[in-house]
């Protein structure tokens, strides 16, 4: 049997609208901590994903139908660990002095997704990934030692945040199989916005009156960092290979800490650069076999 393989066309496609997503992602990071000027952190986290899951639910109702009892119960219990990791990276995001740095430090859950594969599936992680461990926690000390080898509360949100997306990928590809990414998503992001509004309700003062200013942002950051990006990446990645679209995926910090240089005014120093660098320098090196694969089909 024949099997028709991608078209150079639809790699090109898939490579252009890939670079969209991650850049889509990134305004996500400024549209949030604009909004966070005016709402709390937990209220805004959970208004901004269940207007998404609306959304995104809405559109990809069709496969929501035909999600199984035993699936849905699965999605929503991962959905209830993705709270978890939303509400230390918006917590990251509230008390973070630099955006930037931020969005590298959270990148390194693609790193520890192997490892977390091992602690919970006894998965022997690849050599590559315990070449990046070092390197990675080499960036990390670096950011660190940028305010005197200490880690500021946001940069430990940030690093919490990171373990429980690697959790959240690992039990994401091996628990929940054969539900469509959109109706997957939305049940997620339904699953953060009912579970995080209680906590916001419970443990946060809310504003007697929000500018509406900050209503636009919590909008653009509903709509364009969550509903277009997905719509735009479940449609790409059936385009490209999941090792392709994995590796474009890491230019996700790349962008934000530009968007923020330029939005928010941010700069880096010297340990700065460095500790940025070597974390992604360590997503390359977890990626490496991919994206060796990648330069020798190019």
């Amino acid at each position: 049997m024949l099997v028709e393989r991608p078209s150079s066309e639809s790699h090109a496609k898939a490579d252009i609208l890939l670079l969209l997503v991650t850049l889509l992602a990134a305004t996500g990071w400024i549209f949030s901590k604009e909004a966070l000027a005016g709402l709390p952190p937990l209220l805004f986290m959970g208004l901004r994903f269940f207007l998404a899951a609306i959304v995104l639910g809405i559109a990809g109702w069709h496969s929501l139908r035909h999600v199984a009892p035993a699936q849905l119960k699965q999605a929503l219990g991962l959905g209830a660990l993705f709270a978890l990791a939303m509400a230390f990276w918006i917590l990251g995001l509230f008390n973070a002095s630099h955006v930037g740095e931020g969005a590298f430090i959270t990148s390194m859950g693609i790193v520890l997704v192997p490892v977390a594969a091992r602690a919970l599936f006894g998965e022997r992680p690849p050599v590559s990934t315990w070449v990046a461990l070092p390197v990675a926690v080499g960036g990390l000390a670096c950011l660190s030692l940028n305010r005197g080898l200490s880690l500021e509360p946001g940069q430990l949100y940030f690093l919490i945040a990171a373990v429980f997306f690697a959790l959240c990928f690992n039990l994401n590809t091996r628990l929940v199989r054969g539900i469509p990414a959109m109706a997957l998503t939305s049940l997620q992001l339904f699953m953060v916005g009912v579970l995080l509004l209680p906590a916001s309700m419970l443990f946060e003062n809310w504003p007697s009156e929000v500018a509406t200013s900050i209503w636009g942002w919590l909008l653009a950051s509903a709509l364009i960092g969550t509903c277009m990006r997905f719509f735009i990446q479940t449609y790409a990645q059936g385009l490209a290979s999941a090792s392709h679209a994995a590796i474009i995926m890491m230019l996700e910090p790349i962008w934000t800490a530009l968007l923020a240089s330029w939005w928010l005014g941010e700069s880096m120093g010297a340990l700065q650069l460095a500790g940025c660098g070597l974390i992604f320098m360590a997503l390359l090196i977890n990626r490496w076999a991919w994206v060796r694969r990648l330069l020798r089909r190019r």
